[in-house]
Formats: C-alpha cells, structure tokens, sequence
C-alpha cells in the first residue's frame, strides 16, 4: 500500500508543480498590468527614462484616470468652485465659401493613447504572449536614446510597441475628414521611428516632439494647440492625459489610458471616432466639448484658476 502511494505520488507531485508555476506565471502577470494601471501608464522605467519623460508630472501616478467617453463624469468636490457656465464666452466660428466648414484639425496623442510601449529586454514574454493570443498586434523597434554611449555615440534602445486595437482603421476613417497632426511629448528619437511605422501611408501632416511642448507653473511639457493654428473653431487634441491641453480646455478630448493588458479595448473605433465625427459638423467644436466635459471646471478643481488658463484663450472675462 505504501508503494502504491509513493508511486502515486511521483506521478501527481509533477503535475502539481506545472499547476503551480502556471498559476504563478498568471498572478505575475496580472501584477505586471495592476502596476501599470495604478502608475497610470504602461511604460517601464527604463522606457521613460529613455524617452525622457521619468521625472515628467504628466505620467505621475497622481494624474486623473477617465472612464470611457461614453460614461465620463467627472466628481463635484465638496466645496465646488463657482460656476464658468455665465462666464464662458464660446461664439460659433464663421463658415467660409459660402457656408462650407473648414475641415476639422484632429491632433492626436502618441503613448497611451494610440500605442503604448516597453523596454523590450524588461518586458515578461507572457506579455507579449498573452497579447499575440488575444489579438493585439506589436512589433520591436530600435529607437535612439538621448543618452550616448561610452565611446560617445548614440545609445540605441529596443523597445515592444503595441497598437490600440483599431488604430489603422481610425487613422484610415479619420483622415477622411479630418487633418491629423500628431503631438507626442517624447523624444524624436523615439517617437519618429514608431510613427513611421504606424503610418506608413503618411496621413499625419504634422508631426510635432516634445521641443514643440512647452513648461507652465503647473504642468511640463503642455501642448499649446496656437502652434498648430490661431484659430481654434475647429481643432480638438485626443490625448489620455488632460494636462496636456491646460492652456486650450475647450479643445481637449480626454481619453482612457492604453496598455498591453487592454486587448479588447474599443475607444478609438467605437467612442473616439463618433465623437470626432460629430464635432467635424460643427462650426465651432468648443461649445460641443465644453458641455460635455466641462474641463474648464475639471481644472479649477484640480487647483489651476481660470484667470490662468483665460489669458491664452481668451474665452473668460475676468
């Protein structure tokens, strides 16, 4: 009887040590992605060093996470700030050619909002595994580091790039009726390379890195959207961060983070590109956006007064 145990157990004692290291392998696996969702982004460390943006405010774990567009409400505070309802003042943009709109100026994020990406010799296999197995398209991309080498030549960095799902088909729809210009706070370094491969068909007109951002008193590295054009009727900026667009919150789209745990993510096909398909009807897009998510106020709760963000806008009277 003895034996028959022991035998039995050198049959299972194997299986149970496969059970183990599989569920083991799963619970890393789902801590890599908590990680990367309390963060509030899905690079690693190495990554944002080399893209420069580690000691960057916008990608710090305190910046707001959005739900998706459909349901976004943003909380009251306890003690609210006064209303900007009476104080806005929005007018529609005038149509030009006998009443035919201008086409819409679409400026889009890079990192967390169309792709994300990680320093490839610090990224678990069983991510990209469980990606590939899940649909998601990736792809490794050597990229030139601000940092140099020893000998005084450019650090090259391999970096795992993973799409939004949809993203060819949203640049595809969108540019039809839109202009797209691409602003990315990384470097060129990085950011250049990865948007040639993501568009190959050149529909981005503009390409803008971080040297086009600018520093504020309260945020690094802030999208000023009049360096694209003065005229802001009909230009919005999608970017998961709303940081980025503090100086033109009546133009900015706030959209959910991406990350390599997200395969069945649906924003740009099915809650961006609606959106940007409404607003490329309107006169002005600023009246539609405002309704909708009251950045304005969003702001002013997160402690930047309208006085500030008014003096580039333009939009409040004091």
């Amino acid at each position: 009887m003895m034996a028959e145990l022991a035998q039995s157990a050198d049959v299972y004692a194997p299986k149970t040590i496969q059970v183990w290291r599989a569920l083991l392998n799963w619970l890393a696996f789902f801590f890599q992605i908590f990680v990367q969702i309390i963060r509030g982004t899905p690079s690693l460390t190495q990554v944002l060093s080399y893209v420069g943006l580690r000691h960057s405010s916008l990608l710090s774990s305190s910046s707001p996470q959005f739900k998706p567009l459909p349901v976004v409400e943003l909380q009251e505070p306890e003690h609210p700030p006064p209303p900007l309802s009476s104080a806005v003042q929005i007018t529609s943009g005038a149509t030009s050619d006998g009443g035919l709109l201008d086409k819409l100026t679409v400026v889009l994020d890079l990192d967390e909002t169309l792709v994300c990406a990680y320093e490839t010799s610090s990224l678990p296999s069983m991510i990209r595994s469980q990606a590939s197995e899940a649909g998601l398209n990736w792809f490794e991309l050597e990229c030139v580091s601000s940092d140099k080498e020893i000998e005084g030549k450019p650090k090259i960095n391999y970096v795992t790039v993973f799409e939004r799902p949809g993203l060819h088909e949203f640049l595809k729809q969108l540019s039809e009726f839109a202009n797209l210009v691409l602003f990315t706070a990384g470097l060129e370094g990085y950011a250049r390379p990865l948007v040639d491969r993501i568009d190959a068909e050149n529909r981005f007109s503009l390409r803008l890195y971080r040297p086009s951002t600018i520093s504020t008193e309260y945020r690094e590295h802030v999208k000023d959207l009049s360096c694209v054009s003065k005229d802001l009727c009909r230009m919005v900026i999608v970017d998961n961060n709303p940081f980025s667009f503090l100086l033109q919150p009546l133009n900015g789209i706030p959209c959910i983070p991406f990350s390599a745990g997200q395969p069945q993510d649906e924003q740009l096909l099915e809650v961006i590109l609606p959106l940007l398909k409404h607003l490329s009807q309107q006169k002005d897009v600023r009246p539609v956006l405002y309704e909708r998510f009251h950045m304005p106020e969003w702001f002013q709760r997160h402690g930047i007064p309208a006085s500030w963000w008014a003096n580039y806008e333009g939009i409040v009277k004091n």
